[in-house]
């Protein structure tokens, strides 16, 4: 075991070339993912704390599920839409860093949706009688509302990250862990701990939790930066 650990991080102190191809295409792969489910979640969160309608609850309800959504399935679901008899399967996507970015980004969406919308949820019960004074309109207010809770969003987009760089069963399914082009730091820790390659699983291991970690000691510094400043 020592032994084992003491190569794990011989690898990491020799910058070894296969371990930082991963790295850099996990990064690479759920960093895009997690703009996709920024740019959508965070106004769908938004506008679902805010607005009301018919039907409201069981739409929040649907999107409180889809955060334990199961990556398989997810995977195979865009499979489907990939492969050649999909509905997009004339782009030629499947195994293809572009669909484990799709993969991920239905995974995170939802994540980041539900999150957000607790947290303006919250929000809106504190100012909306000032936006009703004003005359604020709701477009108008969710804009207001991402503004001024931006610093309490970074939770909703670390759990994003954090769910897209930890799954491993969609971008198996859609990437293929092919070597040296889909393959990313979780799909190669499972192949390489199958094939007794513990040293590199690992080190793998140890910059993932790395990366996660140190995002959300930088999340907490902020949130706790922003409270000081502004309360």
């Amino acid at each position: 075991m020592i032994a084992t650990l003491l190569d794990a991080l011989a690898l990491l102190a020799s910058f070894d070339h296969r371990l930082l191809t991963i790295v850099g295409l996990s990064l690479f792969v759920s960093l895009n993912a997690l703009l996709i489910g920024t740019l959508l979640g965070l106004p769908l969160g938004a506008w679902l704390a805010i607005a009301r309608f018919p039907g409201r609850g069981g739409l929040v309800v649907a999107l409180n599920a889809l955060m334990g959504l199961p990556s398989v399935v997810v995977g195979v679901i865009v499979y489907l839409f990939l492969s050649r008899s999909g509905l997009l399967g004339g782009y030629g996507l499947l195994f293809s860093p572009a669909a484990m970015i799709v993969a991920q980004s239905v995974l995170v969406t939802p994540l980041i949706a539900a999150v957000s919308r607790q947290i303006i949820e919250d929000a809106w019960k504190e100012y909306a009688p000032e936006f009703s004074v004003i005359g604020i309109s709701r477009p108008q207010a969710v804009t207001l509302l991402l503004a001024d809770c931006r610093f309490s969003l970074t939770v909703a987009t670390l759990a994003g990250l954090g769910r897209a760089m930890s799954e491993v069963g969609a971008v198996m399914i859609v990437g293929g862990n092919i070597d040296g082009y889909t393959r990313v730091m979780t799909t190669a820790i499972a192949l390489e701990t199958s094939k007794g390659d513990l040293a590199l699983s690992i080190a793998l291991g140890i910059v993932l939790m790395s990366i996660i970690l140190s995002l959300n000691v930088i999340g907490y510094a902020l949130r706790c930066w922003a409270a000081r400043r502004y309360n």
